[in-house]
């Protein structure tokens, strides 16, 4: 009998430890008529989930598709690729990084060695050369799912306000109003399907992010342009698909409660940790990470608030 145990104790360690690592299954699912989405997890960067923890976009036009977000490095870009071609055998024409974060554009290496145009707003462009390689290295977590990984500039920045871009008779409008989460944050309108991908200007389920790039006040600026195109689906950077008013209750409204209780404190003389710790976080409690992140977010603000 011992033996047996011990046999089956063997061979279940060999299972095991011989059984791959999990890897993340990108998939498009529908989210109006040739728009759809893969919606990424809200935790953090992982190997298990490859850096993919943002949400990707597919667009299908009878003229070729576009890709919203080229993934954070050449193997997820590659998933995203074969994803989009288990949907359309539509060609993949052109990929939009809709900021300067890792998973926004670092995998445009892959999609450049496709012959695929990848298209940002030329305000990322320093950031992406300054922070690209901060971010790989924040991404050493993925071992060697990050091998090959180039940090590659998109082919085509564009510099205007507003873009307009058509492909198969399907308008896309590239809006940028000085970014926000990053400096090269944009939203992509589909007005014929009255959808927004939003990128990072959108959070829902989560708490958002700030980083020593970002800036709350061109971010409510990036923000305005949904609130005027009151879009019926929203694609947001983080979370899942959603309507306007799940916006702004999620991004909007905390980035307005931060920036009106840190200008408070600031002008009033109140000192950094008081004024962190006197802001109310509770309408904003049901977020994923609000009770580590939220004081963290307060402390940037005040920051930038002494600033301007």
């Amino acid at each position: 009998m011992n033996r047996l145990l011990s046999r089956l104790t063997l061979g279940l360690t060999v299972v095991l430890t011989t059984m791959p690592a999990w890897a993340v299954d990108v998939l498009f699912k529908p989210v109006t008529d040739g728009v759809y989405a893969y919606v990424g997890e809200i935790e953090g960067r992982t190997y298990d989930n490859e850096g993919l923890n943002a949400n990707i976009g597919l667009v299908v036009t009878s003229a070729g598709a576009v890709l919203i977000d080229s993934g954070a490095s050449f193997r997820s870009a590659r998933k995203i690729h074969e994803a989009a071609q288990k949907v359309t055998s539509q060609p993949v024409k052109w990929v939009i990084n809709t900021g300067d974060q890792d998973h926004r554009w670092l995998g445009n290496g892959y999609f450049t060695s496709q012959g695929i145009e990848t298209i940002a707003h030329t305000a990322a462009q320093a950031d992406m050369k300054k922070r690209s390689g901060e971010q790989l290295e924040g991404l050493k977590v993925l071992k060697e799912r990050l091998d090959g990984t180039v940090p590659t500039l998109p082919t085509r920045f564009v510099a205007d306000q507003d873009t307009r871009l058509e492909l198969g008779g399907t308008v896309l409008e590239l809006k940028y109003r000085k970014g926000g989460h990053t400096p090269g944050d944009l939203v992509v309108w589909l007005p014929q399907k009255n959808v927004l991908f939003a990128g990072d200007v959108v959070y829902v389920d989560r708490v958002l992010g700030l980083h020593p790039v970002s800036n709350t006040r061109n971010w409510l600026e990036s923000f305005a342009v949904i609130d005027a195109l009151k879009p019926q689906i929203i694609v947001p950077g983080h979370g899942t698909v959603t309507n306007l008013a799940t916006a702004q209750a999620h991004t909007r409204d905390l980035l307005l409660a931060l920036r009106a209780h840190m200008k408070k404190a600031v002008d009033d003389g109140v000192d950094l940790g008081a004024a962190v710790k006197t802001f109310d976080g509770k309408p904003f409690s049901n977020l994923k990470h609000a009770d580590v992140w939220i004081p963290q977010l307060a402390n940037q603000t005040y920051l930038e608030m002494e600033r301007e």
